[in-house]
């Protein structure tokens, strides 16, 4: 069985089992090979080709609009872990102090019921300083505000209950 010609239309002889070159003729004079010569200090274990050792990607950067070398993270910022030294970095923002009074009366008033308006009006107020100083706690005021009227409605319940009951108590004493 024979198999077809390689795409190259030239047949592999290691496939068909011919020699790869032609036979020596054994009427042709046979050259003799040169030997090469060893230059005198010659040092078998010295190389005789000096090589450079260059790196062929010096200098090559990642490829644009790639974040670097796959599978490996981005270096850690400086300082990385650590507190800015005093003096440095983003100046923080101050919280405006009347936020933080109106929210502590907004919640005392679960206890006393007095304060809680009081934490509201004072909620309200703090909103009006933030909106024109930019300072901080616009949460803390809106928490005071939200409880505050919150507790203060829940506390107006309470009361009408207290005056209801009261009168259905003088009503039904008064007629017995």
């Amino acid at each position: 069985m024979t198999q077809p010609p390689p795409s190259g239309g030239w047949p592999d002889p290691a496939s068909t089992g011919q020699p790869s070159s032609p036979p020596a003729d054994p009427t042709l004079p046979v050259s003799p090979q040169p030997v090469p010569q060893q230059p005198t200090g010659y040092d078998p274990y010295q190389p005789t080709v000096q090589y450079q050792q260059t790196d062929p990607y010096a200098g090559a950067g990642p490829v644009p609009g790639t974040a670097g070398a796959a599978g490996y993270p981005p270096p850690p910022q400086p300082g990385y872990g650590y507190p800015p030294p005093p003096g440095y970095g983003f100046p923080q923002q101050q919280t405006n102090a009347l936020a933080i009074v109106a929210l502590v009366l907004s919640l005392i008033g679960i206890g006393s019921c007095i304060t809680a308006p009081i934490g509201a009006i004072m909620g309200h107020v703090a909103m009006r300083q933030i909106r024109e100083t930019g300072e901080g706690g616009e949460g803390m005021a809106k928490a005071a505000i939200i409880v505050g009227w919150i507790l203060t409605g829940l506390l107006a319940l309470v009361i009408i209950g207290y005056v209801v009951a009261i009168a259905i108590a003088i009503a039904n004493s008064s007629t017995t």
